[in-house]
């Protein structure tokens, strides 16, 4: 069905692309990237798109509706979960050929119950992100006691403070190294995949890539922590926007939108948005937000709603209904501005733009 909403996401396919190649000149050619598509490629939806995922290999998805869900649209190569599934997944993960993290014995346990099938797995070790992982101590009773029917294709980690304690992260990485030789010692094989980088790491630390690399925000063209641009050159892939639907000029005195948070100290013109909480345009941003209209930014004013928000474009020359409004354009406000705004981070602000605004691929 055609869109008709004057409120959606434009997502450039070749900005992504242009990111893509510059992560792979800076990892280099024997470093395989898997993207990390999660929560709706960080909100953007270019995990629904076939002929970009298919360039890949590889892929790494955090649940396995999400996995099915690339199956579903004709996705056929490798697809790894981060994150050790829930048992009664289980049956879902052979069913569409998922390779998966584990980290815990109990779900091994559960695995052993499926003798018939092969099931692929990335170990995944504790090195000190505190959250999930198998203890070092603990790693080769865990290799010793899998079964037949488990083959584990990968191990990885995850760095905590890549963005900001060096000291912290080298030796999660000398941790991560130990592991490595204990599993292939173990087994008696090299291991397919090798992987503890995310983006923070592939900036930060190039000797910590091993044979695989998981890009996430980055490849969306956003940094991963302040001053990234300056270590690898990255186009934001997406602009959030929407259109001037009412315009009203009102007198001096005049309280906006609930709870009366604002009021005029002017006439003033004011625009109304249609673009809300329910669409990820935060609440936090009553009174204090701001969008673009004409190339000139204009504050939002009185609380947030749910489906839209005001803002006062008195001093924006030639406003109308059905101009364009950019709540960021990458220009002059950026995601990473809205996130501040927020007291949050732009992986937060990208990926919980919700499933009301349409996404566009230009």
């Amino acid at each position: 069905m055609e869109n008709t909403r004057p409120t959606i996401m434009e997502v450039s396919l070749d900005n992504f692309k242009y990111n893509i190649e510059q992560i792979k000149k800076y990892v280099g050619k024997d470093k395989k990237i898997m993207p990390v598509i999660k929560a709706n490629a960080y909100g953007t939806w270019i995990n629904k798109v076939n002929e970009v995922v298919n360039d890949f290999d590889i892929v790494a998805v955090a649940t396995v509706d999400e996995a099915i869900g690339l199956r579903d649209n004709g996705y056929k190569k490798e697809i790894l979960i981060l994150n050790q599934p829930y048992k009664d997944e289980i049956e879902k993960i052979i069913k569409n050929n998922i390779s998966v993290g584990v980290c815990s014995k109990e779900f091994m346990k559960e695995l052993e119950k499926f003798q018939d099938n092969k099931i692929k797995i990335h170990i995944e070790i504790e090195t000190g992100m505190g959250r999930t992982g198998i203890n070092i101590e603990d790693e080769e009773e865990f290799i010793n006691n899998l079964n037949d029917n488990v083959e584990i294709e990968g191990i990885y980690t995850h760095l905590s403070s890549a963005d900001s304690d060096d000291e912290y992260t080298k030796s999660q990485i000398a941790k991560f190294e130990e592991a490595i030789d204990i599993v292939e010692k173990t087994l008696k094989k090299k291991l397919k995949y090798i992987h503890c980088s995310a983006s923070n790491g592939i900036l930060n630390y190039p000797n910590s890539k091993f044979n695989l690399v998981r890009p996430g925000i980055i490849m969306y063209g956003y940094e991963s922590y302040d001053k990234a641009m300056e270590k690898i050159d990255l186009k934001p892939v997406c602009k959030l926007k929407s259109k001037i639907t009412f315009l009203k000029e009102v007198p001096e005195n005049t309280s906006i939108s609930y709870n009366r948070t604002f009021k005029t100290n002017r006439k003033t013109k004011v625009a109304t948005i249609p673009i809300g909480y329910a669409d990820g345009l935060r609440r936090a941003l009553s009174n204090k937000g701001k969008v673009v209209i004409n190339g000139k930014k204009a504050p939002i004013i009185g609380n947030v709603c749910m489906d839209g928000c005001m803002v006062d474009v008195t001093d924006i020359e030639n406003v109308k209904e059905g101009n364009d409004v950019y709540i960021w354009d990458n220009e002059n406000i950026t995601v990473e501005d809205i996130a501040n705004e927020c007291n949050t981070i732009n992986y937060e602000i990208l990926s919980t733009v919700s499933y009301r605004v349409p996404r566009i691929f230009i």
